[in-house]
């Protein structure tokens, strides 16, 4: 199904992309031009409302915009909540997806690309200038739809993500689901809707002949899936969900992302959500899984 099957001729779809720099913006944007998208990057704030207008009134009318913004337009960008206001106003619904990394990936990226921030003035460093970035983009990361973590995306995932949840929520009938698995011991990703905490299931780091392997691995998912805690976990689970993606979708919401944690992010946690993707295979819904610590 195309990206503007639901879409009324004059209401196009709109979506703005958002996010700290280095984080993959410029990549999702081409995704959506390929889509697509009428696609607008940078745009002046004050702009906003009238490219869409136009997209809306054009004979034949223009069905996908999507529009890329960033902090770097320093004086107009505070603007940015009262234009969203003003789109809404108009009836329009912008589905504003956030892209963000960890500090320590969007610092390896400048310094690989020696590239400057564009935040940085008066010799500010690059962890100083995501800092300032971080706190101009915190109202638009509060309002965005979807947040995406790219911080051990390729430019080909990144690509993969984008599309299927594009492609998703424009077919009305169903969500975008991601299964993240990670590792406390680096912190929890960021845009996650639900997080499952599964480390009080045996762990077999502390088997010598399992240690150096993964959850991929056959006998890492024979050894979680044989504890009758890690069965139970996923048969609670499993209900729990087959209850509420029903409401969630009924509620219109589009994407949701659920995080299992365990302590390293590399045994139990990738297994129990490939389980936990099959079990919702089993009710009619699609996930994807997707490993953020499994390589560290």
């Amino acid at each position: 199904m195309s990206p503007g099957a639901n879409q009324t001729h004059h209401e196009p779809r709109l979506i703005i992309v958002t996010g700290v720099s280095g984080s993959g913006r410029v990549s999702a944007m081409r995704v959506l031009e390929d889509l697509g998208f009428y696609c607008v990057d940078n745009l002046p704030v004050a702009l906003a409302p009238t490219v869409v207008k136009l997209a809306r009134e054009r004979k034949p009318a223009i069905a996908n915009v999507a529009l890329g913004i960033d902090a770097r337009e320093r004086i107009f960008f505070p603007q940015w909540p009262q234009v969203l206001d003003e789109l809404e106003r108009d009836g329009f619904s912008p589905d504003i997806i956030f892209l963000d990394a960890s500090d320590e990936v969007l610092a390896r990226r400048y310094s690989e690309s020696r590239r400057p921030h564009p935040m940085a003035e008066n010799g500010a460093s690059v962890a100083d200038s995501i800092r300032l970035e971080r706190l101009a983009l915190a109202e638009m990361r509060e309002r965005a739809t979807r947040i995406i973590d790219t911080t051990t995306l390729t430019v080909h995932e990144l690509r993969e993500v984008m599309t299927a949840a594009v492609l998703r929520a424009a077919d009305g009938t169903r969500m975008a689901i991601a299964l993240v698995s990670f590792g406390y011991k680096y912190g929890q990703p960021v845009g996650l809707d639900l997080v499952l905490d599964v480390r009080f299931i045996p762990n077999p780091f502390f088997v010598a002949e399992l240690r150096p392997l993964t959850g991929l691995d056959a006998r890492v998912g024979e050894y979680v899936m044989a504890q009758p805690e890690a069965r139970r976990f996923i048969d609670e689970i499993g209900r729990l969900l087959e209850f509420l993606l029903p409401l969630y979708r009924r509620e219109g919401k589009s994407y949701l992302t659920i995080g299992l944690g365990c302590t390293g992010g590399r045994h139990r946690s990738p297994v129990l959500a490939r389980e936990l993707r099959d079990r919702l295979a089993q009710i009619g819904f699609e996930a994807v899984v997707r490993d953020h610590d499994i390589s560290r």
